[in-house]
């Protein structure tokens, strides 16, 4: 049965900083947001966030920083008997007073808070991270305000990219939360099908031409953009698999192979023949 979540997720009113443990059949496939930082490790699964305006992979020992307010969604690859991990911090700015990381001696942090509004991947340093992160189970109050300081240093000093460009300056309200993730919901649970205009703006509420602007004045793409990356993410996974490229783009969602073709080169900038290619070498290496 999937979590269901509000869109605004509440925290404890009284924490500075709140450890969070995901253990889970599947992640929640649901859009959602909160006022805090989120720094999260994925201890085990794999599957789809998307976040901004841009649709990313995530697996274990990914270490990921979703800002304030940034609505996003984990959505698991369900796989038999797997479980999906996942340990969260959830901090804000003012979280230990207004004054605190204004201070000169968190100057350095400055554009950690300023990436984290477009969502951030860690690239190096994730062993000492993951260890620091499992730390905080056993930790006390006092430790785990130590191991935090130690995070955010060890971030500071590592590589990372960002995995969104655009972002919604307006917070979303209640209502608006739950319309689109109504759409992304029925979106990542039908990609496989055919989705017609009419069909997603009915999920919404909307006419088609209300919902097309709505959809790309929030997400600085078409519906049908989205739709594509999608599609050719999850096709991503699949040519890993023991599958042609043809049974690929029908379960992808493409009934023709050329127009897969073509889209998965314009995403990818390589065919996905080349992207299998690619993907054995890196797994034989």
């Amino acid at each position: 049965m999937m979590k269901v979540l509000p869109f605004k997720i509440p925290k404890p009113e009284n924490s500075a900083l709140v450890y969070q443990e995901d253990y889970e059949d599947f992640f929640y496939g649901r859009l959602h947001q909160h006022r805090e930082i989120q720094l999260s490790l994925i201890v085990k699964g794999e599957g789809t966030l998307v976040i901004g305006d841009s649709v990313n992979e995530f697996k274990s020992d990914d270490i990921l920083i979703i800002g304030s307010n940034l609505p996003h969604v984990f959505k698991s690859d369900i796989m038999e008997g797997e479980k999906s991990i996942m340990i969260s911090l959830f901090f804000s700015k003012d979280s230990f007073g207004k004054e605190f990381f204004e201070l000169n001696e968190f100057r350095t942090l400055l554009p950690f808070f300023k990436n984290s509004a477009y969502g951030i991947k860690v690239t190096s340093n994730k062993i000492a991270l993951k260890q620091l992160f499992l730390k905080f189970k056993k930790a006390s109050q006092l430790d785990r305000f130590i191991i935090f300081i130690e995070i955010l240093s060890l971030i500071r000093k590592s590589k990372s990219k960002k995995l969104s460009s655009f972002v919604y300056q307006k917070n979303y309200t209640n209502n608006e939360g739950r319309r689109m993730s109504a759409v992304f919901e029925y979106t990542m649970a039908h990609f496989d099908e055919s989705i017609s205009l009419q069909q997603i703006a009915n999920v919404a509420n909307m006419t088609t031409n209300s919902f097309c602007k709505y959809f790309k004045q929030r997400t600085n793409k078409t519906y049908f953009q989205f739709l594509t990356e999608l599609r050719i993410d999850h096709a991503c996974k699949l040519l890993n698999k023991d599958l042609t490229i043809s049974e690929i783009a029908k379960l992808s969602g493409f009934n023709n192979i050329s127009n897969f073709n073509r889209k998965f080169k314009l995403l990818k900038k390589t065919s996905p023949l080349q992207y299998r290619l690619m993907q054995l070498h890196f797994s034989n290496e």
